[in-house]
């Protein structure tokens, strides 16, 4: 049997932050949330009913107000629209492209790490991401996930 192979390209998770794809607060269908830390702004739009928002990146936290670099549907307090419960944890990803890396990861039967920093994605991820034994199950939820969009 061939076994399927991963190399890790050492993404983080800041490479995903900035499009979100999220739960629309007017009709619960899917929005997209992007954010422009440069600009300062982030927006929550909706194509299906037309949902629009625009808020600047400054906000605080711990008492401190600043323009934090947060994932794009934290600024409207939007549920992600990848998400799935799985035991006690939820699997989750911001979108289309953050559920793809993490499907090649989980599908693979070798998996192949270099230089890594101990900063990257899958050096973060909680431990059922990584073990073989829950593979099957999470690649029938990433195949839900997938068809909901």
């Amino acid at each position: 049997m061939p076994q399927n192979r991963f190399q890790d390209q050492n993404k983080r998770l800041a490479e995903f932050e900035a499009e979100v794809w999220a739960k629309c607060p007017s009709c619960s269908k899917r929005a997209i949330a992007k954010v422009d830390y440069e600009l300062r702004k982030a927006r929550l739009s909706c194509t299906n009913c037309g949902y629009h928002k625009e808020v600047s990146t400054e906000t605080t936290v711990l008492g401190m107000k600043a323009n934090w670099k947060r994932s794009a549907e934290e600024y409207f307090g939007a549920q992600m629209w990848f998400q799935y419960p799985f035991k006690n944890d939820v699997f989750w990803a911001y979108n289309a492209a953050h559920l793809d890396y993490l499907e090649q990861y989980i599908s693979a039967t070798l998996r192949e790490h270099k230089d890594r920093s101990h900063f990257t994605l899958l050096e973060k991820l909680p431990k059922f991401y990584h073990e073989a034994k829950n593979r099957k199950a999470l690649l029938k939820i990433i195949e839900r996930l997938k068809a909901s969009s």
